[in-house]
């Protein structure tokens, strides 16, 4: 039983350490996800250079560089010719002309997927071309009884309020207009995760009047900005933009030390604003870690992967071996003892046996040399 607690002991052992890093991380999303990432690489060494190989392969030197800088944080050693092909994929993507590029179609097409691209879209939104083209373009659909996105509605408009504190405050609430900026550009190619979507979606539907806003959106114009906001802005309740400007605010946070692409990922995978907040303590602690974290994980880098349930079985099947080992020792010690102090008590017996058996010879030897004496003297 010892040697069977044992071996089981052992090999249960990595599991319960991890399982106890992993619980008592729980409320930490660093401390929560490195211990994560041990325990996937605990069997599985190469796991960061294959998914460096595969983020090359698909020509996201972003997530390449998030991957390599996790590497030489956990001093795992990469080989010299793909860290160098991770340089070269970094500095070709950031050219100068690579960016005008992205910057151009962002500030165009108002979707992001980088910092140039993002530049471009926030460009947009701080003069207000993007919000009122999403806004109006929404609300026209609202007017003309198609489905309308209540949901960039609902952002175009808290943008158009953020972004007048964005210049009061000289750029003091950039990040909270990035953010949202980043919301809804995630929500228009589909990168919203559906939890998230659901609930901005319902906090979205209190900023916007409808009926107002279908009033005015027959007279706004994209060449005339002041006079559509002026029309536009009665349809506005800022004061109801509080959940929407908080999960702005959040993603801004997790744009600044993750980058755009670490935040869309965070949108992708967050299932509500707790996620997005746990997101960017975790950006902020992990900086251009965040995205490689992100993808050996995915929504495990901010939550439990596993339920505490099972890890909670890890750490009692661990405590049962040891339970075991110590139980088996105990009988064994018991055992052994019992067995030395009968055998002591056997060696005890036979010796009085033996003196015994000598005394009874004598006594007889005795008797015998007494009834001769006595034969004799007879004679």
């Amino acid at each position: 039983m010892m040697a069977i607690c044992a071996s089981l002991g052992v090999a249960v052992a990595p599991y319960a350490r991890d399982a106890s890093a992993v619980l008592a991380a729980q409320d930490d999303p660093a401390a929560l996800a490195d211990a994560q990432l041990a325990a996937r690489m605990r069997d599985d060494r190469g796991l960061l250079q294959r998914n460096i190989e595969t983020a090359l392969t698909e020509k996201d030197s972003d997530l390449a560089a998030s991957l390599l800088a996790i590497a030489a944080d956990k001093q795992i050693a990469i080989p010299d010719d793909l860290t160098t092909r991770v340089a070269a994929a970094v500095a070709e993507d950031g050219s100068a002309g690579q960016m005008a590029k992205r910057f151009a179609t962002g500030l165009v097409t108002g979707e992001a997927d980088d910092v140039a691209s993002l530049s471009g879209t926030v460009a947009g939104d701080l003069f207000v071309f993007g919000d009122i083209r999403d806004l109006v373009r929404e609300g026209k659909r609202m007017a003309m009884g198609e489905n309308a996105d209540s949901l960039i509605l609902g952002l175009a408009a808290a943008g158009i309020a953020i972004t007048a504190a964005t210049y009061v405050s000289v750029g003091g609430a950039a990040p909270v207009r990035a953010g949202l900026t980043l919301v809804k550009d995630a929500r228009k190619v589909g990168r919203l995760g559906e939890g998230l979507a659901s609930w901005a979606g319902r906090s979205a539907r209190g900023v916007i009047d409808a009926p107002v806003l279908q009033s005015a959106v027959s007279n706004a114009s994209l060449t005339r900005p002041g006079a559509s906001i002026a029309g536009i802005k009665a349809a506005i309740r800022t004061e109801r933009a509080g959940d929407i400007l908080r999960l702005a605010k959040d993603v801004g946070r997790v744009g600044e030390k993750a980058g755009t692409k670490g935040a869309l990922d965070t949108l992708r995978l967050s299932q509500g604003p707790k996620d997005v907040a746990r997101a960017a303590r975790l950006a902020e602690s992990k900086g251009g870690q965040t995205r490689g974290f992100f993808k050996i994980l995915g929504r495990g880098a901010l939550l439990l992967a596993a339920g505490a349930f099972n890890l909670a079985w890890w750490l009692f099947g661990a405590l049962l071996m040891l339970v075991g080992f110590l139980s088996a020792i105990k009988t064994g010690a018991e055992r052994t003892t019992q067995s030395w102090l009968d055998r002591g008590k056997a060696r005890r017996a036979r010796r009085e046996i033996a003196a015994a058996q000598r005394r009874l010879v004598a006594m007889r030897a005795a008797r015998d040399k007494a009834a001769l004496v006595v034969v004799a003297s007879a004679v």
